[in-house]
Formats: C-alpha cells, structure tokens, sequence
C-alpha cells in the first residue's frame, strides 16, 4: 500500500500460478443509515507474480473512494 492511502485497508490474496489480487476497502462512520462502522469494498485489482501496480491504479482507487464518500447516503448494496 502507498504511504498515501493511510485509512485504507488492502487485503492480499495469492491465486493459481503465483498470480496477486487486491480488495481495497475503507471502513465508513460517516455513511447514514443502520450499523456502523461499514466496511466498504472499493475495488480490486490483480497482477502478476513479482510485478508492482502503477501510480496510475493507486491513483484510480483514490478517486472510486473519494467518488464513495461524496453521496451520503451512501450507495450500499
């Protein structure tokens, strides 16, 4: 996890064949409605075996949770 994203939880898996996949989750005390805290699912990603994610899909899994954040009540399904 980048240094940036602090408040964010990643969760790892390893798949078949050494193959990398990440949830990216926030936990949410601010969304109306019943029992708090929600622990938010963003989005996940994946990658290959000894490979890094860019930037670019650090920065896009900013902007999902920051497009979350912005409606309250939030879209929870």
């Amino acid at each position: 996890m980048k240094d940036d994203m602090s408040g964010w939880f990643e969760v790892r898996v390893n798949g078949p064949k050494r193959h990398h996949y990440r949830l990216f989750c926030l936990l949410d005390y601010e969304a109306e409605g019943a029992g708090k805290p929600y622990i938010v699912i963003i989005t996940g990603l994946d990658k290959p075996f000894k490979t890094a994610l860019s930037p670019k899909d650090y920065q896009a899994v900013r902007e999902l949770g920051a497009e979350y954040k912005k409606r309250n009540p939030r879209s929870i399904a």
